[in-house]
């Protein structure tokens, strides 16, 4: 079960040092199976090799080892904190960003070649969803143009754009519907879920049999509630 937290443009490198020193504390004290990511902005970034427990990953990178590319990241730069874990295709870099899906399965070839785990990220607009499932489908499928989903390192986020940073999470039976038609194809690839999801809603989520985990926004940003979130992850293992 994956559990990751995306800081997005949250954190600094004093707050995020905190914080992975609250879940490495958590962690010491309630073993889990959990594979527990945090995904802090560039330059709140800090050694990935240093945690015992937690995985740190990048949430961007230009896919150039390094270059004329301003206030883009490298490869260099992920290199020198011993990143291995990158988030690919968020909405918010498709849509605030405008990175069209070229540019997107670039960075995704890119990131195989250096053999990193990818988080790749999918999600559809409201006025899609409300056309229904078809329609939903259709609009993720097309996210997976130039994109190898055979590796080996690779998670896929549902993440319903309608839903990120809301408060409205999509319900358990949209999730599952979206999660089981992804399984169809992609069997062998855990599948996560993201969009406002909270202590609340979390164990129903993480319950459902094609769900391998989450990719948490706002709730993630305090330590202790995601301390929260993995327990009730780790709780609905055991079930």
């Amino acid at each position: 079960m994956i559990v990751a937290a995306n800081f997005k443009t949250n954190h600094t490198r004093a707050s995020t040092a905190n914080y992975i020193e609250a879940l490495e504390l958590f962690l010491d004290a309630y073993p889990n199976s959990c594979d527990v990511r945090v995904y802090p902005p560039a330059t709140a970034l800090l050694r990935a090799d240093l945690s015992a427990h937690v995985k740190v990953g990048a949430q961007n990178f230009y896919p150039a080892i390094s270059g004329a590319y301003t206030g883009e990241i490298g490869a260099e730069q992920l290199n020198e904190f011993e990143i291995k874990s990158v988030l690919i295709g968020h909405s918010e870099r498709r849509v605030t960003l405008k990175e069209s899906q070229e540019l997107v399965a670039q960075k995704y070839a890119f990131a195989k070649e250096n053999g990193w785990e990818i988080v790749y990220c999918i999600g559809e607009p409201k006025a899609v969803r409300e056309r229904g499932l078809g329609a939903v489908m259709e609009y993720l499928w097309f996210q997976f143009e130039g994109i190898d989903t055979n590796y080996e390192k690779l998670s896929i986020a549902y993440e319903p754009i309608w839903a990120i940073g809301t408060g409205v999470s999509a319900g358990v039976k949209d999730i599952a519907e979206v999660l089981s038609a992804l399984k169809s194809e992609l069997a062998q690839t855990p599948l996560l879920y993201g969009g406002s999801v909270s202590v609340d809603n979390l164990s129903s989520i993480v319950s459902l049999d094609s769900c391998g985990g989450v990719l948490v926004g706002s709730a993630g940003l305090d330590a202790a509630n995601f301390c929260k979130l993995i327990q009730i992850a780790q709780n609905a293992q055991k079930r």
